[in-house]
């Protein structure tokens, strides 16, 4: 049986207590919150997880007593393995998933993408979650992450513009939602390119021409912006 320990109590902490915690083989030990002296996190453990926001988490791992035998690994997916120094066993596991709570991040760990790096147990522990590790080198995580930023916030901040739009067009935003669905859907199944449909697809300019001219001006820049991307598919 393989023990850990999670440092940080938001989402992503409480969100792999539970994931990590209900695996086969693992069982969870304790957490720590702000405050609570983090010196000797690592002792008698397999497994300690720094769950803290990115920009403290080099400060945590410099404040834990390093052990020789225990992984010291943390969550986020815009930093490397240099940010766990002085530990000798470090490791990343980056879950591309929205963790909205503990409860529901931790059912979508179950089967999530990771991308993991360093000490083989980083991958051990997602697959006993049920997840799919991939290896990502500390050299391709900025690019990586500005991937998951495009595929989770831009997409969340463009559905915020449908739901400007139709609120100007007097229809429900929850009526696009299984249009959205779908979209992705097809995605999956066709991939991007295959899976465009509209006036950018057909070649219709006096449509977007049409969209152009109703629409807000304010409006009017992320419609263009995402018209010239959508041609870039076609091309």
């Amino acid at each position: 049986m393989r023990t850990f320990r999670v440092i940080g109590l938001g989402r992503a902490g409480q969100s792999i207590m539970r994931a990590l915690g209900d695996a086969p083989g693992w069982r969870f030990d304790r957490a720590y919150g702000r405050g609570d002296d983090i010196t000797d996190a690592a002792v008698g453990v397999d497994l300690l997880v720094i769950a803290t926001p990115d920009a403290v988490i080099a400060d945590v791992a410099r404040r834990v007593r390093p052990v020789e035998t225990t992984v010291v690994a943390h969550l986020a997916g815009s930093l490397g393995l240099d940010a766990l120094e002085p530990h000798p066993r470090r490791a990343t596991l980056h879950p591309l998933m929205t963790l909205p709570d503990g409860e529901r991040g931790a059912t979508r760990l179950q089967g999530a993408w990771f991308a993991v790096a360093g000490d083989p147990l980083a991958a051990d522990a997602v697959q006993a979650m049920g997840g799919k590790p991939f290896a990502l080198d500390d050299e391709r995580r900025a690019i990586y992450h500005a991937a998951a930023a495009v595929a989770a916030n831009h997409l969340v901040a463009l559905l915020g513009q449908v739901e400007r739009l139709a609120q100007a067009a007097g229809v429900p935003f929850e009526a696009f939602l299984g249009l959205v669905r779908a979209a992705v859907d097809n995605v999956e199944q066709l991939g991007p390119a295959a899976a465009l449909t509209g006036p950018v697809a057909r070649g219709d300019h006096e449509t977007i021409a049409r969209h152009l001219a109703a629409i807000p001006p304010e409006e009017r820049p992320a419609y263009e912006a995402m018209v010239a991307e959508a041609r870039r598919l076609v091309a």
